[in-house]
Parts: structure tokens; C-alpha cells; sequence
């Protein structure tokens, strides 16, 4: 075993958090190290292997090596080792650049009342920051993806500047969806996005591929390897193929060294005076807890017994009808716009909030549209000019509707290690036990409730909602941060209460879901953390 990677800054993960933070500390003239399991993708092939894959799902176009696995999408339980009563079903990838990658590029902040739900009403608990201590770091995380949004409205979240690009136009569907909900509960606005409206930073402006997930083929839509270049630019060290297995110890509490094996097999051991682990929810307290040793005996940073426990996703309420006149779906990206205005209120003493994401993709999450509509009509007997009318009027009135829920914080939805099953770099793989409370439950239940009155609005037919709650593709929780070493992982600088050179970057540090996409939070959390983590390499 050679130690043989020693910097300032060693970073594990180069999704949005780590890259963004690496990126920043580069720049600032410190060395920064990364340690990525998965490869650098070259995004001709990728897009070609998402082509050609006969199962499309959000993980076809990235290799799930062996060194490197994650879970699919349709096999969702060869990786995680699900323990009930529900199954977790959002997923991630390990690629240089993280799962940016696939992501659908929706960059909504958080409500200031999504920071103090406990002391408004009486669930979960507050975060240690409030909105306005993360404001400014919205509005810098907005500018450093590169977010198009309307800077007239403010969705619930006051901004102190615009945004860098004006909004993605929204989609005649959009427009029909609007017309019919005016005078009702339900305010339709554009969805502020990480992807270009116009050039900016070296990037295209979007045209409509409309594969945000599972990839942009012109990188219009953002992803995290522009911040891995940016920190390679300032002299950033970027080891992919390369797996952290553990966390080593001092005397002093410290992290003194990191354990890794590569691809090749080989192994080594990596220095840093300053360690930041942003390997996203499942990953982060899977490595901590594969470091239990003297010291810390059930795992790093995990005198709390926290490491891994609250477990969150946005379970989502998926609904489908046929609208009376064409939408025309299946254009631009794939979701444009949204309704907002029901991600607070008094009603979260009772039910959890949501919010409700507009979809251009017609059925296409629900049943394989548009090529099951063409097969089902097909089969039922119509051919030729027939059946060319018939797929045209069915597609051309498709619309989907989904509502992210917000979940409830619970120590028994957690990650722990199988006893049993290992990869290949031999770290044992994630068990989860996953479950729904009673508040969020209600809180999709209402979700399908405003499904029927935005239906009923439209004056839709043949509605549909899917009996099973969907995952989100957000992972959030697992390392939260809080006020209180005794019940929380990480400080609100993301420092762990434990070991005073770890940091936690991601969503797992979140103590509670709220409504929005996770990414612009934890882009603007790490950006929040940066002086905190400069700082540190100089302290003893």
C-alpha cells in the first residue's frame, strides 16, 4: 500500500457538491485532491450507448462497472439490500461529474419556511441556518450553474438579484395547461432550470433534445463536470477509478489518511489536511460507517448514532389523462413549468407540502407513450392513414402531471451495511429500510386530490393515478446537519461535531426534504461551506 496522493484538500465525490467546492478552494490557491470511483464519459458515447440500449432508463448511458456499481433504475435491488416495509427507489450514478449527469436540471430554492417547519408547525425540525443566511449563496450557486429563470417571480423565495439567463420559454402545452387554471387555486409559473436559454459559458443554448435525463447530447444542460474543469484548471488533481474504502483516525480525533482501491486492484492511501466527503446520501454514510474502528466504533463522524438514519426522497403522486384538445406534448425540455404555490401553508400541521411538476413527455413515465400508444392502436386493428390519424390525435392530448411530496425525517429510514454482500472493492453494500409516515402519506393524498382539480379544470378524460408512490431521484438525509452534536451528524458550516478536518457536502446533510429539487441547496451549501474548509487547513 503506497501513500501516494498528499494535498490540502482531499475531496471524495465530484458530483455538484464536491466539484463546486473543489473548484472554489482550487482557485483560492490551495491543493485539492479528488477521489472518483467512476470514469471520465465521454458524451459521443454515452449519448450513442443510450441510443442503442433496449431498457432506457436513467442509467443506460453510464457504465455500472464492477469497482464502480450503482443501482438501475429496473433491477433496483441487486444494489440496495432492501429491508422494507417500502422500497427506496431513487437511484444515482458514479461518474466523474457525479449524477448531474442524468439530472432533469430543475433549480427551484427552498421556501424560507422550509428552514424552521418545527417551529411553524410543529413537525420534524429546523435546520441550524435560516433562508436568509443561505440567500446569498442561492443567488451565487444560480450564477455558477447557470440557472434560466423568470427574476420577476420569485416563487416564494425572495431574491436580492436575477438570474443570469432569462427563463426557458414555456411550452404550448404549458400555455393550455395555464389558460385553463386561471381563476383556481393553482398558479402555473415557468420552472427556473440549469440549462442555457441563450449561449453562456462556452455552452449552447437548449434546442429541445428533450433527453434531460438521462443526457443533454450539447451539454446546454449543466452538469457538474464544468466545475471538475474548473477546479483542474486551477491545478486540481482529479484520480478517477479510484474508490475511498475507509477513513483513518488519529490520536487526536482527526482524519489522518484515506484508504482507496483502484480499479486495477491496486490500493494506496491518500493525505489531506482537510477531508471533504461529498459521495451523496447512500454513499457518504456507507463509507463512514465502513470506517468503524478505535475510536469510533460505529463508524465515523457517528457519536450521534445519526450516520445513516432519516432517509428521504420526494415520494411522488404520478397522474396521467387524455386533454380534450391538443397539448401537443413531447416537445423541449421535459418539464417547463410548474405550480408553486402549494409548497406552504397552515396545512403542513397536518400534511406534508408539495409541489406540482407540469410535464411535456406525455405518457411516457406511465406507460412507454409514445410508442405503446402507436403499438396499443396498432393493435387493435388500425393500419395506414387510420392508424396515422389516431396516433396523432391520442399523442397530441397526452399530458402528465407529478406532485414531490415532502418526507418526513424518521431515524428508522436509514442506510446500514449488509452483513453479507460485498463489491468488488470489498465494502459491504447498502441496506435500507424505508418507510412513509402518516403526514406524508396524507400529504400525497392530498397531491391527488389537486391532480383531480387540475384534471377536472382542463376538463381531462380517462385519468390515471399510478397506485404505487414513485422515488424522485433525490436522496436526501443520512448525515443531517444540526445544532446539537447529541442528535445531528454535521455542523450548519457542514464540519463534522466529531472530526474538526471533515466536512459532509450534499443532500444528506439536509434535516429535512422540503418540496424543491435538491441540487441548486446543495450547490448553494457548499458554496456557503467554502471558508469554513480554506480555513480549516490552517488550523491545527
Amino acid at each position: 500500500m503506497a501513500n501516494d496522493i498528499t494535498t490540502d484538500i482531499l475531496i471524495i465525490g465530484t458530483g455538484v457538491a464536491g466539484a463546486i467546492a473543489g473548484a472554489k478552494l482550487a482557485q483560492k490557491g490551495l491543493k485539492v485532491a479528488f477521489l472518483e470511483s467512476g470514469k471520465r464519459i465521454d458524451r459521443f458515447d454515452a449519448v450513442q450507448t443510450f441510443w442503442d440500449a433496449k431498457i432506457k432508463v436513467p442509467e443506460s448511458p453510464y457504465p455500472n462497472d464492477p469497482t464502480a456499481p450503482h443501482p438501475l433504475t429496473h433491477r433496483i435491488e441487486d444494489y440496495y439490500q432492501q429491508m422494507g416495509p417500502e422500497n427506496f427507489k431513487s437511484t444515482y450514478i458514479k461518474v466523474v461529474g457525479g449524477t448531474t449527469w442524468h439530472w432533469l436540471g430543475t433549480t427551484l430554492r427552498n421556501v424560507p419556511a422550509d428552514f424552521k417547519l418545527k417551529s411553524l408547525y410543529g413537525h420534524a425540525v429546523d435546520w441550524p441556518i435560516d433562508y436568509d443566511a443561505l440567500e446569498p449563496f442561492y443567488l451565487a450557486a444560480e450564477q455558477e450553474i447557470g440557472v434560466a429563470g423568470d427574476s420577476a417571480e420569485d416563487l416564494g423565495s425572495p431574491r436580492s438579484g436575477e438570474y443570469p439567463m432569462p427563463m426557458i420559454p414555456v411550452t404550448y402545452l404549458d400555455k393550455q395547461v395555464g389558460k385553463a387554471l386561471e381563476g383556481t387555486r393553482f398558479e402555473l409559473r415557468a420552472t427556473p432550470q440549469g440549462r442555457n436559454s441563450v449561449f453562456h459559458a462556452d455552452r449552447p443554448e437548449c434546442c429541445g433534445n428533450a433527453s434531460c435525463i438521462p443526457i443533454c447530447p450539447i451539454q446546454a444542460k449543466y452538469d457538474a463536470t464544468v466545475h471538475v474543469k474548473q477546479a483542474e484548471a486551477a491545478g486540481a488533481v482529479v484520480h478517477d477509478q479510484t474508490t475511498a474504502t475507509r477513513l483513518n483516525l488519529g490520536a487526536d480525533g482527526k482524519i489522518t489518511s484515506v484508504d482507496f482501491r483502484r480499479a486495477d486492484g491496486s490500493t494506496g492511501t491518500a493525505t489531506g489536511k482537510v477531508v471533504v466527503v461529498a459521495a451523496h446520501g447512500i454513499e457518504t454514510p456507507r463509507l463512514l460507517l465502513n470506517s468503524a474502528q478505535e475510536g469510533a466504533a460505529n463508524g465515523v463522524a457517528n457519536s450521534s448514532d445519526q450516520v445513516g438514519r432519516n432517509l428521504m426522497d420526494h415520494p411522488s403522486k404520478l397522474s396521467w389523462a387524455e386533454t380534450p384538445e391538443p397539448v401537443w406534448p413531447f416537445r423541449g425540455p421535459l418539464s417547463t413549468s410548474g405550480i408553486e404555490n402549494l409548497r406552504d401553508g397552515d396545512f403542513r400541521k397536518d400534511h406534508a407540502a408539495f409541489r406540482i411538476e407540469i410535464a411535456n413527455d406525455g405518457h411516457a413515465w406511465p406507460t412507454g407513450a409514445p410508442l405503446s400508444t402507436a403499438a396499443d392502436l396498432a393493435n387493435s386493428g388500425l393500419r395506414g392513414a387510420e392508424l396515422d390519424a389516431a396516433i396523432k390525435d391520442a399523442t397530441s392530448r397526452q399530458l402528465r402531471i407529478s406532485s414531490l411530496v415532502e418526507q418526513s425525517p424518521d431515524a428508522e429510514n436509514r442506510v446500514t451495511l449488509d452483513p453479507d454482500k460485498k463489491d468488488a472493492n470489498g465494502m459491504p453494500l447498502p441496506r435500507i429500510h424505508f418507510d412513509y409516515s402518516d403526514y406524508t402519506r396524507a400529504g400525497l393524498d392530498a397531491a391527488q386530490q389537486a391532480h383531480d382539480e387540475v384534471f377536472a379544470a382542463i376538463g381531462a378524460t380517462n385519468i390515471n393515478h399510478s397506485p404505487d408512490i414513485q422515488g424522485a431521484g433525490h436522496i436526501i438525509g443520512t448525515v443531517r446537519m444540526g445544532k446539537d452534536a447529541k442528535d445531528s451528524v454535521v455542523d450548519g458550516d457542514l464540519r463534522s461535531f466529531d472530526h474538526r478536518n471533515l466536512f459532509l457536502l450534499g443532500s444528506g446533510t439536509f434535516p429535512t426534504s422540503a418540496t424543491a429539487n435538491p441540487s441548486l441547496t446543495i450547490a448553494a451549501l457548499s458554496l456557503r461551506a467554502v471558508d469554513a474548509i480554506a480555513a480549516s487547513v490552517t488550523q491545527d
